[in-house]
């Protein structure tokens, strides 16, 4: 993928030797509005958010994110994507370009089977919906 195709930005400049850039983490939603919510917890958390309506735009977003040398710190998807690419199988090809990923799935559903069975599906964690800070600080944590 070429360079000026990117999606993946970390901020206009480089930081100075001293200065560190937070983690960033991808987020896949189809919600605007949970985007946006996730974009801003994650913000209030430290971490540089990117969010992605489908999973042809998250496996885009991570794969140029690795050709940067800047990778995702982790990935948050959600299973049911109303068009386009839902989380499971967005995580399938992911985990092809970076099999060590970090994925989180994502779900309203916890009776889901890829919910329940988040490790066999190569998801390292599980976030329910709706996001609490508490939950998404302890998940982010055992990344």
């Amino acid at each position: 993928m070429a360079p000026e195709r990117c999606c993946h930005q970390r901020g206009a400049s480089s930081p100075t030797p001293h200065e560190k850039l937070p983690e960033s983490v991808l987020v896949l939603d189809d919600e605007a509005v949970i985007r946006s919510l996730a974009g801003t917890m994650l913000g209030f958390l430290g971490y540089a958010a990117t969010t992605s309506a489908t999973g042809e735009e998250a496996i885009e977003h991570y794969e140029c994110a690795r050709a940067s040398g800047a990778p995702y710190f982790t990935v948050i998807m959600d299973l049911t994507i109303h068009v386009g690419m839902g989380g499971k199988d967005a995580a399938q090809q992911i985990l092809l370009l970076d099999p060590a990923a970090r994925l989180i799935v994502s779900s309203w559903y916890s009776d889901d089977p890829v919910v329940a069975n988040h490790a066999w599906y190569g998801f390292r964690s599980m976030l329910p919906k709706p996001y609490r800070l508490a939950e998404m600080t302890n998940v982010l944590a055992g990344m």
